[in-house]
């Protein structure tokens, strides 16, 4: 038996699959059909409780492959249905074995439908799953639980690492500044020829500039943007001085710093299914997205200007600020899991950099194509 315990103090009661133990967390639900092992790797799910909504979960088990951190950071696990008898090729580990191994507490059996529903009406909220009985002292401790405001900083790495691309040409100097970064990330980077210097994210920008990298990636990564104090001004610092990218975190950390305000999504986005327009070429794509804050598109300043619309509630996903040789977007081009539609944006931002370092017309075409096609 186990227990999940909504702030709201609503109960659903299920069968424990993971660890023996007691975990809280912000809820959300995540709709994609597959990639549970990314989604459980992610450091943007730090401090946070899944749900998936699609209902089997674990048919395929766990494989050595598509972890995208090296360790599970979601802090719990709500599914309909646990699939005992996964059947894949690569598979390594049943899930619930899994589960148990990384400590996670997770709970299966759930009326997921309901759940996700009772989120949507009344908004994130903390809770806490147990595999025993909750108790007066839970309730106590779930009224006074809230995320760590340094969240980000937690899950970077804490110290410099460079990665060089096997690849014959690496040409491209990239300064990464993790905040949470995944995996996929750092792939799609590589095979792109990019050398790769990953500093934490309390760097700052004086350390970065001696270097003379050819460009700046800020990460995704979990928790509230305006928490992340340091690579804020980190940001601001580098603005103006070199080109500087954003992916997620890093997209809203970025729009900060150029003076714009981000606010809490009442419950997220997250799952591989969400249609984004490209307001500069009236494309569409479906984006695997993660995240629980979105970006005023109004308070951009007036030399940016929208890249990227959520056709589900015209929310911004991106934005670019050529005159300052900045772009970024909320959703992830890296997939993982999801659709390879927005992977070109990696192929796009490479050679935006190849083509600034000789003779800076990429950014210059950008911002003719910003004024004429797209609007806030």
């Amino acid at each position: 038996m186990a227990k999940l315990l909504l702030d709201n103090g609503e109960i659903f009661e299920g069968k424990s699959i993971g660890y023996d133990g007691t975990a809280f967390g912000e809820i959300c639900f995540n709709t994609s059909m597959a990639g549970y092992q990314e989604i459980l790797t992610d450091p943007s799910y730090a401090e946070q409780v899944i749900v998936m909504t699609y209902p089997e979960i674990g048919n395929y088990g766990i494989n050595k492959d598509d972890f995208e951190s090296s360790k599970v950071h979601a802090t719990g696990f709500v599914i309909k249905n646990f699939c005992e008898k996964e059947s894949h090729y690569l598979s390594s580990i049943k899930l619930d074995e899994y589960l148990k191994q990384k400590k996670v507490v997770a709970i299966e059996g759930v009326d997921t439908r309901r759940l996700t529903s009772i989120i949507r009406e009344t908004g994130a909220m903390n809770c806490l799953i147990t595999s025993g009985d909750i108790t007066d002292e839970h309730r106590v401790e779930l009224k006074n639980y809230a995320m760590d405001k340094n969240i980000a900083e937690i899950v970077s790495r804490k110290s410099k690492e460079v990665i060089k691309s096997k690849t014959e040409n690496r040409k491209i100097k990239l300064a990464v500044i993790d905040c949470g970064i995944k995996k996929s990330i750092l792939d799609n980077l590589i095979k792109q020829g990019c050398t790769l210097t990953i500093y934490p994210s309390d760097v700052s920008a004086k350390e970065i500039l001696k270097e003379k990298f050819n460009a700046v990636l800020i990460s995704n990564g979990p928790g509230d943007p305006a928490d992340a104090v340091k690579t804020i001004q980190t940001a601001k610092d580098l603005i103006g001085k070199i080109p500087v990218y954003g992916i997620c975190l890093g997209y809203q950390i970025l729009s900060i710093a150029l003076g714009a305000k981000t606010y809490k999504l009442k419950y997220g986005h997250r799952g591989g299914n969400h249609p984004c327009i490209n307001k500069l070429t009236n494309k569409v794509i479906m984006t695997s997205q993660n995240h629980g804050y979105a970006v005023d598109v109004d308070t951009l300043p007036k030399n940016a200007f929208a890249t990227y619309v959520n056709l589900n509630d015209g929310t911004l996903e991106g934005f670019a600020c050529p005159e300052l040789q900045i772009e970024a977007v909320q959703f992830h081009p890296e997939a993982a899991p999801g659709p390879d539609d927005a992977s070109k944006i990696f192929d796009e931002w490479v050679a935006q950099i190849k083509q600034d370092r000789q003779d800076k017309k990429f950014f210059g075409l950008l911002n003719k194509l910003g004024g004429k096609n797209a609007k806030k």
